[in-house]
């Protein structure tokens, strides 16, 4: 399982630790990734994905998980948000008709 936020696309960085006398070792940042179930009003059912605590927040800040992705621009999600994009728009459309 890739260490990847499936909201925000947030991912695994790089660097050093630099100890006191200036030595320096490659080191990872890991992002801190929770499996949660969103709740969508628009498809009634939980969401259930791997985001980082900061992305929680965000759909916290933003409304919920329905405005959240229906306010982001499709270049700016991965994958598997754009494909819970697509289901929400299709159910929506439905109900609109």
């Amino acid at each position: 399982m890739s260490r990847l936020c499936e909201l925000t696309g947030k991912t695994v960085l790089t660097g050093n630790n630099v100890s006191h006398a200036n030595n320096k070792t490659r080191r990872r940042f890991l992002p801190n990734l929770q499996e949660v179930a969103l709740l969508s009003d628009i498809l009634g059912e939980p969401v259930r994905m791997r985001v980082s605590t900061r992305a929680i927040r965000t759909v916290e800040h933003r409304g919920g998980i329905d405005a959240f992705l229906l306010g982001t621009p499709d270049r700016a999600l991965p994958e598997a948000a754009r494909a819970v994009k697509r289901r929400i728009l299709r159910k929506r459309g439905k109900t609109a008709a």
